[in-house]
């Protein structure tokens, strides 16, 4: 019998999304400002402690939410969560509904992943590098069930519904859907929709740090007959609800992951990594050394 690698000790990350400028009960240590090879990330990262484990946390579009969907610097966010040793990463991500069963305020923890994004960088890769990661699986199942586990232990009191598995669409924003496009994505088998899963969970797997969502349903998008059109004062008005919700859940989900097994987005470049060193130029491999250097080793 083959021995399968142990687990790393874990290391999360937590990625706030709208609403989630600040981590409640996140014992700060300190402000974490990285230059990366692909600019500076979205805002300094906060290094604290969450019951003693040690957590990162990151506002994804930055200090006083200044970023909309399509300039997050996402492979700064993730060269430089890897260069802190992170593992783990929790996503938290406000989505419209796709589906009647879920409805504003629940949770979802999709496990597949539509892009329809076209302004973004999707990968780590070229300029010298070739490498092809598996992706058949976006979102870890390791996490995201870990996830689930923490929500339906957590908000089992509260109204609101927690949904393990989904497909999420992501749309390139920052304008909301049309109609049509809404109906579409519907008939695709879509069930949440959102602007921030993509390149984020790609470029996680490629950095070999195992990634899922924590998505907060705010409104029916536009498809829904007789609904109110989706305005930002309703979604804001559901996201402040949510914000709590989302960060106990999340809290709740961190100790969990002591006991996780090994997620097949730890070794993901193992057989994805097609040039070899010798083979890279020293540009190349000094500008991601924090994704490769296990596997420069000699």
């Amino acid at each position: 019998m083959r021995n399968e690698p142990a687990p790393p000790a874990p290391v999360v990350a937590i990625i706030g999304g709208s609403g989630h400028q600040h981590f409640a009960g996140l014992q700060t240590g300190e402000e974490i400002r990285l230059d990366t090879p692909f600019g500076a990330p979205s805002a300094p990262i906060v290094r604290g402690a969450l019951d003693g484990q040690t957590v990162y946390f990151l506002p994804r579009h930055g200090a006083g939410h200044h970023l909309i969907p399509s300039d997050v610097p996402y492979r700064a966010n993730v060269w430089a969560l890897k260069k802190l040793g992170v593992n783990w990463a929790i996503s938290i991500s406000a989505v419209g509904s796709l589906a009647e069963h879920i409805a504003p305020g629940d949770v979802v923890i999709p496990d597949q992943l539509i892009d329809r994004t076209f302004r973004r960088v999707p990968t780590f890769f070229g300029d010298g590098v070739a490498a092809h990661i598996q992706f058949s699986k976006p979102c870890c199942p390791v996490l995201a069930a870990v996830l689930a586990q923490a929500a339906r232990q957590e908000l089992a009191r509260e109204p609101g519904a927690v949904h393990a598995g989904g497909t999420y669409v992501c749309i390139e924003g920052p304008a909301l859907s049309t109609r049509a496009e809404s109906e579409l994505y519907r008939s695709w088998g879509a069930r949440v929709i959102g602007m921030t899963a993509l390149p984020e969970a790609k470029l996680f797997r490629e950095a070999e740090i195992a990634w899922a969502q924590l998505a907060l349903c705010t409104d029916y998008d536009c498809w829904r007959e007789g609904a109110a059109e989706v305005s930002v004062e309703t979604v804001l008005a559901v996201l402040r609800a949510n914000v709590a919700k989302a960060q106990r859940t999340a809290r709740a989900a961190v100790p969990l992951l002591a006991r996780a097994p090994r997620s097949l987005a730890h070794d993901a470049l193992g057989f994805a990594l097609i040039t070899r060193p010798e083979h890279m130029s020293a540009e190349t491999r000094q500008r991601l050394e924090p994704l490769l250097a296990r596997y420069m080793a000699g």
